[in-house]
């Protein structure tokens, strides 16, 4: 049976040659310095191989040692990274998580889920910030982010939790005064009001089943950086929108305003968690990952939000 790799000898011959010194390489190991030399010249027995030249002035690596130290370093990187994310994950939750939400989905979606999460972990406690504006996770130090959207490519580490469809909508009254349309070029000649922060501002797209595209440059009296506050002019019937199913799903049901254009679908993004790249992140985040996935990935979660 083949022998496993001395791999504390490597960890120890890679930490000598970071620091070009073996009572330096000792010192942050928390070892002695016959124990590193030891553990070097262990390595040199196995490879039948000097690793270095040594002198009292200077230690410098041989042909073989060269050959052996990239990897000898990757073999430590890539150890104390798994180690660094195993305590990460093992650790109780605690501390502050900074989360950054949208203002509508935050108030009935994620606030009322706040306390199941607090509850379940006393040791954390949450900084939530509510703004309908692409919030720089990174530069504003948010732990992660909730957005609705079609996530474009970016350097964020997004997590899909649920998939939120939009309802292109206007009041019965509405409809009755200025007809309804039934394709998407026909929105030129209504009254829409637009959202702000839609990732392409002024502009809907709509594909139907038969994969036909049509795009619009809607206009009207209103516009706005938050979904919810489109939604009484619509229901006074001054004029159409189009809105995710959190904000408009009941006042649909409750029959004050129709969805328009059935047969046409602007792109339909999704409810993502969202956070800078990099790892591993601390338990109290994962931990709210975690909850927050399971939360929102049964329909139930967002059908109360509409209750």
């Amino acid at each position: 049976m083949a022998k496993l790799p001395d791999f504390e000898a490597l960890a120890i011959f890679a930490k000598v040659v970071e620091l070009r010194s073996f009572a330096a390489a000792a010192t942050e190991l928390g070892l002695s310095k016959p124990t590193v030399s030891k553990a070097v010249s262990r390595l040199e027995d196995r490879l039948g191989a000097s690793l270095f030249n040594r002198t009292s002035r200077r230690l410098a690596l041989t042909d073989a040692g060269k050959n052996l130290s990239e990897r000898a370093a990757r073999l430590l990187a890539d150890g104390e990274a798994a180690e660094n994310e195993a305590l990460a994950r093992s650790a109780a939750p605690r501390g502050v998580v900074r989360l950054a939400v949208p203002m509508t989905f935050g108030v009935r979606v994620i606030a009322p889920l706040l306390p199941g999460f607090l509850a379940m972990y006393p040791e954390v406690s949450v900084d939530l910030h509510f703004s309908d504006a692409m919030v720089d996770l990174i530069g504003e130090g948010f732990d992660a982010g909730v957005r609705i959207a079609s996530l474009p490519d970016s350097s964020l580490v997004a997590r899909r939790l649920c998939p939120m469809p939009r309802h292109t909508v206007a009041s019965p009254a509405y409809l009755k005064a200025h007809g309804t349309p039934t394709h998407p070029m026909h929105l030129a000649q209504h009254s829409c009001f637009g959202y702000a922060y839609l990732s392409t501002p002024g502009v809907w797209r709509y594909t139907n089943a038969l994969g036909e595209q049509a795009t619009v440059r809607p206009s009207g009296q209103l516009r706005v950086n938050n979904g919810e506050a489109l939604l009484p002019a619509v229901i006074a019937g001054l004029g159409i929108a189009d809105l995710p199913d959190f904000i408009v799903g009941e006042a649909i049901a409750a029959k004050k305003v129709e969805v328009i254009l059935k047969d046409w679908r602007q792109v339909e993004g999704a409810v993502h968690l969202v956070m800078p790249p990099g790892g591993p992140r601390p338990a109290r985040v994962e931990a709210l990952i975690d909850y927050f996935a399971h939360q929102l990935a049964c329909p139930r979660s967002l059908s109360k939000a509409r209750s």
